[in-house]
């Protein structure tokens, strides 16, 4: 089953998505996103996360990056609150006490 998903996936990025603009909201892209969940988390959890950041794909949505939860990448598995909203917040909008010590 995760072989045919992964292969539908594969078939709409090669075949189908090259015929539309890009226009995702998201980094990484829907069809990325939900080619990484499946491997990762196999067939029927991979294939809710694809479905429900499908279902994030509208105009009221901003977009950004959506990380697959536990995929390991950069931002995610962040155990620490400051180090969440050290990612969450621009540099030029932090606190002067929430600067780093770089010497």
């Amino acid at each position: 089953m995760r072989t045919a998903l992964l292969a539908v996936v594969r078939f709409y990025q090669r075949a189908i998505s090259p015929a539309f603009p890009p226009r995702c909201r998201f980094y990484p892209s829907c069809s990325a996103y939900a080619l990484e969940a499946i491997e990762l988390h196999g067939a029927a959890r991979g294939s809710w996360l694809a479905l429900r950041r499908l279902a994030k794909c509208a105009p009221w949505h901003p977009g950004g990056v959506d990380l697959v939860p536990g995929s390991g990448t950069a931002g995610a598995g962040h155990t620490s609150s400051t180090a969440a909203s050290d990612l969450a917040t621009p540099p030029a909008r932090r606190a002067p006490s929430e600067e780093s010590a770089v010497a």
